[in-house]
């Protein structure tokens, strides 16, 4: 077989590419917030990546504070969820506030998840959670302002359709939503609320049939998605049932979903590699390919699409202390960019303006998006684990193309972008000295390096080496 080849017309009509991957990111839960090195990631995921709000869990539980019982009396304390908001403000970004999981002083029982125990039961009462809810959001348009709250997302609970986040019933959520959003709509008409942030693009008709049937606000639709879905546990095979897996399942998931979501905006508020915390892959450049491709062929059918997390600061089941043990993270502990860290600098770094490709390989996708006067192709060769993938020498033309001034190179694959690949030369070290990190930082940078291509007839060719799991992308300038 041939080397593949794709063509791309520079004089087509070009189509938007939303960067609808860089509206959120997901993070651990609200305490790990008021850290200092979660807000020097953030901020610098911020700078770099482009991202826009966070979403992260247990805004409502007990080791925030945010209600608690004492000596019969509740008592409502604002101020650390305020502290993390400001902190968001003052970079930029704004809350995508998922509210979860049940105050203890409200709880119909003692389901928990997670090292930290978030409670996952319905509410004893929920005119007394509605009330919570009414206090919070009236709280926050105070204090910030009803022109920026309008500006944030309020989304019901996590993956109510499994049982470990709720353990009431798909009618009990319904509930717990409608007094949600009645109590939100109550504080103003238009601040933003949705659900049902299910896992596995579940409920979706249901959620929207409920609410079109009682006259209840949803203003946007959320879900998540994982390629090894369902709720991961120690006793999968994560890399068996990805091997087992279809390579274009995330995307028909998505096509299906907007389908289901009607004219509504539909938001994935989480998706990743897998959706297992301890997965290698994703510290590696299989992870940076992933997502690309994931990412851009989501930007037709979504308003967001909330990556899942940006740091391996994470603590759902214990706290690590190995730099690079397979998180969810796009940084790892020490800040030290991943491989899909890096593919996310690069999509942020394409325009806004998408051009027709031409041209179908089995593992390699092309992109080609125009910025003023630049033009980037981005390519990604991907397989799922144990599913055939070569290396794969990658022609493109592009045609009707003015002389190129400048081209340049940027590559993620084994050798490049890759700080896991150092730290595995060091030997594995669990505890980092200053010059270790020094050097895994190097390691982890993007290069751009000049790059050849012919030029004849107002057609530009390019040949792309690209390794397994390799991202590469290809900038001219005219």
């Amino acid at each position: 077989m041939g080397e593949p080849l794709f063509r791309c017309r520079l004089s087509a009509p070009a189509a938007p590419l939303p960067h609808v991957w860089e509206h959120t990111v997901g993070s651990c839960h609200a305490p790990l917030a008021l850290r200092a090195d979660w807000q020097a990631h953030l901020a610098r995921c911020r700078r770099e990546l482009g991202f826009r709000h966070v979403r992260f869990h247990g805004l409502l539980s007990d080791d925030l504070g945010t209600l608690v019982r004492h000596h019969g009396r509740l008592i409502y304390s604002f101020f650390n969820a305020d502290r993390i908001v400001d902190f968001l403000l003052s970079i930029g970004m704004r809350p995508f506030v998922e509210l979860s999981f049940m105050p203890a002083a409200l709880a119909s029982g003692g389901a928990a998840v997670f090292s930290y125990r978030g409670n996952v039961t319905p509410p004893a009462d929920y005119q007394a959670w509605a009330e919570l809810i009414r206090r919070l959001v009236g709280h926050w348009a105070t204090r910030y302002g009803l022109d920026e709250v309008r500006r944030w997302y309020f989304e019901v609970w996590n993956e109510p359709n499994l049982p470990a986040f709720w353990a009431g019933t798909r009618e009990q959520y319904f509930e717990l939503y409608q007094h949600t959003a009645g109590a939100i709509k109550g504080v103003d008409a238009g601040l933003r609320v949705g659900g049902p942030a299910t896992a596995a693009n579940a409920w979706l008709p249901e959620f929207l049939d409920f609410c079109d049937r009682h006259g209840v606000p949803a203003d946007f639709v959320s879900t998540h998605h994982y390629p090894n879905d369902p709720l991961w546990s120690e006793a999968q095979d994560t890399e068996g049932e990805l091997a087992g897996g279809r390579r274009g399942a995330m995307g028909e998931w998505v096509r299906e979903a907007r389908r289901q979501a009607g004219g509504r905006p539909l938001l994935y508020t989480e998706w990743n590699a897998s959706s297992n915390p301890r997965y290698p892959r994703q510290d590696e450049p299989y992870a940076a390919a992933f997502a690309a491709k994931s990412a851009l062929e989501a930007s037709d059918f979504v308003e967001a699409y909330s990556f899942w997390t940006f740091t391996d600061i994470f603590e759902e089941n214990y706290f690590p202390s190995v730099p690079f043990h397979g998180g969810f993270g796009l940084l790892n502990l020490h800040g030290i960019p991943k491989p899909a860290y890096r593919a996310f600098e690069l999509l942020h770094q394409l325009g806004e303006e998408r051009l027709p490709v031409e041209g179908s390989d089995e593992t390699v996708d092309v992109w080609a998006v125009r910025r003023e006067n630049a033009l980037t192709v981005l390519l990604t060769n991907h397989a799922l684990p144990r599913q055939p993938l070569a290396a794969q020498r990658v022609r493109i033309e592009l045609t009707d193309a003015p002389p190129p001034r400048a081209v340049t190179l940027e590559r993620i694959d084994d050798d490049h972008a890759n700080a896991k690949a150092t730290w595995l030369a060091m030997g594995r070290p669990e505890y980092l000295d200053e010059a270790q990190l020094e050097k895994l930082q190097e390691a982890s940078r993007l290069v751009a390096e000049p790059f050849s291509c012919a030029y004849e007839g107002r057609t530009i060719r390019l040949d792309v080496e690209l390794s397994p799991h390799a991202v590469a992308a290809v900038t001219i300038k005219s």
